[in-house]
Order: structure tokens, then C-alpha cells, then sequence
């Protein structure tokens, strides 16, 4: 979430927006103040039109292509929602069946993510992947120190293994609980966690190693097997027994569709738990994450909390408490409606459209892929060497002109140097759209061919991931 300062400025507090005249009613003010709450309350159709000028100048949610998050439903999901949408997640009790609707779904992804009929994995619906990874490190971390203390060794020193293109909420995880971060460097080579990396960071004190299944810098997998395999072999050879947890936050509703063969999740012994974004590709408008252990003694007791104060005892372990139910029920209609085949389907087109862009993007000259779309339907490219007259920063703002949204930011620590500009395929963004992307991406390199751009040390990051 961001943080927005509040400014009190004179001319700021004294800031006001204007009513139109059609939609102010007889008696009420033709202006109100920006930053305070009005003295006198409105029509609701005078609000709703004051709010919904506002929101015109918000991107077109279908062209933005920085984003993972959904921004498309069928109508009868959408309806579905709105029936729900009073409908409080943590309230079990009060509304049983859509607390069974979460049952069910988490047995469903814990099936599809390789679970055993023996041990038919334990989780929970999240607001989204960041708290899902919250609940995934505490895990990780609880389970280590037990094993500590039961050795009679101290535990106060925890550090997790991550590649530094991780997502920012594990830096915040770490931060906020007392954890040390142990960022591998990516570079040339790999843009993400390979095998060596994550065994040369380990020690004692390793709650954990974090793979990522669609790195949002690049869309690749990382080798989840061969990070198994290796510290396995670390096992056998020093007796350390790393954990790995798989923020397949995108890649948890794709690799299973579209690359079944690929061993990434509980079939590996390795893998005490994963976490996905229903509102990714799992085709839920945002608000909805998933996480899901391989069995309950992945989960240590002391982290569920029970409460009764809302008419019965609750097993309870998440950072929020209070949620709309209705991204769960969404979630559950997707899997429902869809199925194996269908999610496979969606899927395939995005992955189709996606690495056709990558095609015509490295053909059209300027440009170098620094992926292609094979892992999650995402990629990345970045300007060719010998092209100095503009930048990435540059292409993108040009892009913007015409509505796109392609974000340009630079690489990860020790990859800082390369910047690229990167587009995710979704639901919705079908090869029409493609097309006419591709269109205004030509009309905008001829323009930048002949005009240039401004120096690229006057340009710094424009993308937060």
C-alpha cells in the first residue's frame, strides 16, 4: 500500500473541487473542499458524478500492461461478487458456506499444486501474494526455531535465501520481522535464483530459501527443482535441512495448465509451501491471495489463533481479520467455469500473444529480449547497444501517449545497470490488441529515431514492482 502525505499548505487547505451545475441539486453548494469532509451531505447522484469525473483521468485498466492483477470478469462472476460483497471472510460462522467455498478451494489448489491423498495439504485465502508470503516466512521462521531450541542452540540469528529480483514484500518481511536477508546477486548469466547461489548462502541459521515461479522483473521461472536437488545434496553432505517456499504468485495458475510436466511444487519433498495471487492469473479482480502448506506440521499450532467471540470457535491465521468473502466465491465460480481445460486455454492464449509481441519486438530492430514469454506470459526487453539517442524511459512515455502502460525500470541489484521496459499479457489483451500495440510501438521508434530523446542520466526509475 502506498503512503500519501498529507500536506496542509495555505493554498492546499483552501483547495476545493468545483459541482457541475446539471448535478448540483437546489440548496446544495456549487464547490467542496478537497482535503475535509463537507459540513452538509449531498444527493448521491451529485457524489457519484463528483467521483466519477475524478476517475476519468485514471489509465484504461485493459491497456495497462505493467500490471499482473485481473482486469477483466465475466458478468456472472461480477454478479456473483456483488452478492458477497457484504459478506464478511472471517465471520465462519455467520456465513458457513462461503467459509466452505474457501475449504474447497484451498483442497483444490493444494491438489493442483501436487499434494498427496496422504497429506492433502492446510492453508487459507490471503487479500493477496504479499500476505500470503508474510504467513509463508513466519512459518518458516516459527518452524526453524523450534528446531533450534529443541537442539538447545540459541535462535536468534534467522536470515532467508532469496534471489534479489524477489518481489519487495520479502524485503518487507524480512524487515518487519527481525529476519536477515540473504540476497543472491543475479546477473548476466541468470536474472534470478540458481542452484549455487542458494546453497553458498546457507547456514544454521537459514529459516529458508524462496524460489520464484514468474519473477515479475522478467516473467522467467526459477529452477525449482534444481534448488531442491542442491540442497538435498547439502543434506546429505553438512545435515542442514533448508525448506524451500514457492511465491508462485503468478506462476501458480500457469505452470500447472500449461507446462504439467514441470516439477515445481509438493511433488518435491523440498517444498513446504506455496503462495499464488487468485487476482493474477488466476483471473480474479484484485483482492484475493492463496496460501497453502504441504501438510499441517508445515504449520506450526502456535501461529493459529482460535477465537469465539463471533459465535464459534475459528482457527485463524492471517494478518488481516476482517475481508470480503466475495473474492473467494469469485475464485471458486473461475475454477468451477473453467475447469483444467478452460484455465489451460486462457492461458495458452495469453502465453500465444505473448511471445508473438516478443517476436516482433526483437525483429523490429531496436530492441533486445531479455526474455520471451516461455515462463509466465510476461517479458522483457531492453534497447539494443548501439541505440543512444533515447531510452526505455523514453519508449515508454511515448507509449503512454496513445494509453499503453509499459512500465521501464531497471534490473535488480547487480543487474542495476540494464534498464528495460516489460509487458504482461493478461486475460482480455488478445493478439487485436497486440496488433495495435505494435502499430503505436513502430510509429513510436520512427518518432524517436528522428527526434531523439532527453539524456538517459535525466530519467530514473519509473516502475515500484
Amino acid at each position: 500500500m502506498a503512503l500519501h502525505q498529507h500536506v496542509r499548505a495555505a493554498e492546499a487547505a483552501d483547495s476545493r473541487l468545483d459541482v457541475r451545475p446539471q448535478f448540483a441539486q437546489p440548496g446544495e453548494v456549487a464547490a467542496i473542499p478537497r482535503f475535509r469532509i463537507p459540513e452538509q451531505a449531498m444527493a448521491p447522484d451529485t457524489a457519484y458524478q463528483v467521483v466519477r469525473d475524478e476517475l476519468m483521468l485514471d489509465g484504461n485498466a485493459r491497456l495497462n500492461l505493467a500490471t499482473f492483477v485481473s482486469t477483466w470478469m465475466e458478468p456472472q462472476a461480477q454478479q456473483l461478487m456483488s452478492e458477497c460483497f457484504d459478506k464478511n471472510m472471517v465471520d465462519k460462522d455467520e456465513y458457513p458456506q462461503t467459509a466452505e467455498i474457501e475449504n474447497r478451494t484451498v483442497k483444490i489448489l493444494a491438489d493442483l499444486w501436487g499434494a498427496s491423498d496422504a497429506e492433502p495439504g492446510v492453508g487459507c485465502s490471503t487479500s493477496g501474494s504479499s500476505e500470503a508470503c508474510m504467513l509463508g516466512g513466519l512459518a518458516l521462521k516459527w518452524r526453524w526455531r523450534a528446531v533450534r531450541q529443541a537442539a538447545g542452540k540459541a535462535a536468534d540469528r534467522p536470515n532467508l535465501v532469496m534471489g534479489s529480483n524477489v518481489q519487495v514484500c520479502w524485503e518487507k518481511f524480512c524487515r518487519y520481522w527481525d529476519v536477515e536477508p540473504r540476497l543472491v546477486p543475479v546477473g548476466q548469466a541468470s536474472t534470478h535464483l540458481t542452484p549455487e547461489g542458494a546453497v553458498a548462502h546457507c547456514d544454521e541459521n537459514t529459516i529458508g530459501v524462496v524460489a520464484i515461479l514468474g519473477s515479475t522483473f522478467d516473467g522467467a521461472y526459477e529452477p525449482v527443482a534444481e534448488i531442491a536437488a542442491a540442497l538435498d545434496r547439502l543434506e546429505t553432505d553438512g545435515g542442514l535441512d533448508v525448506p524451500i517456499h514457492v511465491d508462485a504468485a503468478s506462476g501458480g495458475f500457469v505452470a500447472p495448465f500449461l507446462d504439467p510436466e514441470l516439477e515445481w511444487d509438493f511433488r518435491l519433498d523440498r517444498v513446504a509451501s506455496i503462495n499464488a495471487s487468485g487476482h493474477k492469473y488466476g483471473l480474479v479482480f484484485p483482492g484475493v491471495g492463496w496460501m497453502v502448506w504441504r501438510d499441517r506440521a508445515a504449520l506450526p499450532e502456535e501461529l493459529v489463533f482460535r477465537v469465539d467471540y463471533l459465535g464459534g470457535d475459528m482457527p485463524t491465521f492471517a494478518l488481516n481479520f476482517s475481508r470480503p468473502g466475495a473474492q473467494v466465491v469469485a475464485q471458486y465460480y473461475n475454477l468451477l467455469r473453467l475447469g483444467r481445460d478452460g484455465y489451460r486455454r486462457v492461458q495458452q492464449a495469453c502465453r500465444d500473444t505473448a511471445r508473438w509481441l516478443a517476436s516482433e519486438i526483437a525483429a523490429l530492430g531496436p530492441f533486445v529480449l531479455v526474455s520471451d514469454g516461455t515462463g509466465i506470459p510476461a517479458f522483457a526487453f531492453r534497447l539494443a547497444d548501439g541505440v543512444t539517442a533515447y531510452t526505455v524511459y523514453d519508449v515508454s512515455e511515448a507509449l503512454r501517449t496513445r494509453g499503453w502502460q509499459v512500465p521501464a525500470y531497471r534490473m535488480p541489484p547487480d543487474l542495476e545497470e540494464m534498464a528495460v521496459l516489460r509487458i504482461v499479457v493478461r486475460n482480455g489483451f488478445g493478439h487485436d490488441l497486440a496488433e495495435l500495440l505494435m502499430d503505436d510501438l513502430r510509429r513510436a521508434v520512427e518518432r524517436l529515431d528522428a527526434g531523439g530523446g532527453a539524456p538517459a542520466q535525466e530519467h530514473g526509475s519509473a516502475f515500484h514492482h
